[in-house]
């Protein structure tokens, strides 16, 4: 099951002016770190305020900053008016009912994406992740601590000589959704074992909770479907910028277009399946009550002579001339007992009882 955002449905009244910030009364506390680096040296803090952000302006060549929580408007506008954030992009950061997509606001790139959290496909846990890059800077807001991105961190912690130190903002917010979108394929190898079970569970013994399970899957996937699939257009547009993207990190972002293809094709194949399953739950539900059928009816079939023999001996008519006879209840019990046998023997031989044995 999706594990959906509390802040999915737009909480806004209707009306409000563009660019109005407002955040959830739910929201996590602000915290903002700070990555600031170059080619031979990097430094990373915890700020308490936006103003230290100024004491790293223009001495790095590249910062990344990172907010997790969305609680305090005060800090996130100033981050804003600090880098010239469009106020329509911070609306819909705060928004977080968003479709992923990339919005181009000249001197900076907007893009909006899904992160899972977890890999458990019984409950998959979705958080929006808005992205702002510009010429030497990244900023990217979370709705709460915990992320996919410490390779990111600890590659750039590694040292001089590694390509996120040598290049600019706009590879580090490829190596970001690269990342992002790579954490999906953990969550889906998982998938494709828990469809194996159900397909076990499915042709075995199902039960109500099954076909609870089969629902479940499908409505996740179809989560999943709707988090990745607006991806591969954002991705083509923040391939085809010229302005703020290198020739060299475009080259990585096609390929950042390819994992999302190979991921689609995926879910795609995974709800073939979980509809499959479907069918195969109601087949499997059919066979067992044909199995059943099937016993009914070699019984019935057998107590019909018996029944004919029995109603025939209660009429209890005065000159029937088996009614006096000294062991005539001996002698119809036992052949009423050896045409049972007899057709036992006959359904078997047919093959009848062999199939309901081995089902």
């Amino acid at each position: 099951m999706v594990k959906r955002s509390k802040h999915y449905r737009r909480k806004f009244v209707p009306g409000t002016p563009p660019g109005t910030l407002t955040a959830d009364h739910d929201a996590s506390p602000t915290n903002i770190q700070i990555m600031a680096y170059g080619p031979d040296s990097f430094t990373e803090a915890v700020l308490t305020s936006v103003d230290e952000i100024r004491d790293y302006l223009g001495k790095w060549p590249n910062l990344w900053i990172n907010v997790d929580g969305l609680s305090n408007v005060p800090a996130i506008s100033a981050i804003g008016q600090m880098f010239n954030l469009h106020p329509l992009a911070l609306e819909d950061t705060l928004n977080l009912h968003q479709r992923p997509k990339m919005e181009d606001y000249g001197d900076h790139l907007f893009a909006v994406c899904q992160m899972v959290n977890n890999s458990d496909c019984s409950e998959l846990d979705f958080e929006q992740v808005s992205i702002f890059m510009g010429k030497g800077f990244v900023i990217s807001f979370q709705e709460r601590a915990g992320d996919c991105w410490n390779p990111i961190r600890e590659r750039i912690r590694r040292g001089a000589g590694k390509r996120l130190r040598l290049t600019g903002s706009d590879y580090l917010l490829y190596a970001l959704l690269d990342s992002t979108i790579d954490n999906f394929f953990p969550a889906m190898e998982n998938f494709g074992d828990h469809l194996d079970s159900l397909e076990d569970m499915a042709l075995g013994k199902p039960g109500k909770e099954v076909m609870a399970q089969i629902q479940n899957t499908k409505r996740t996937l179809y989560g999943i479907r709707r988090a990745v699939w607006p991806l591969r257009e954002a991705l083509t547009q923040i391939a085809a910028h010229e302005d703020l993207m290198t020739a060299e990190t475009r080259v990585f972002m096609r390929d950042c277009q390819d994992h999302i293809i190979q991921l689609l094709d995926i879910i795609e194949s995974y709800r073939e399946r979980s509809s499959g399953l479907v069918d195969i739950y109601l087949s499997s539900l059919s066979n067992r009550m044909n199995e059943v059928m099937k016993v009914l009816a070699i019984i019935t079939t057998i107590f019909m002579p018996l029944t004919f023999i029995a109603g025939i001996y209660g009429m209890n008519f005065e000159n029937m001339p088996e009614l006096h006879a000294k062991n005539g209840y001996y002698i119809i019990m036992s052949a009423m007992g050896v045409i049972a046998v007899l057709m036992i023997i006959a359904f078997r031989r047919i093959g009848w009882l062999g199939s309901i044995e081995k089902s």
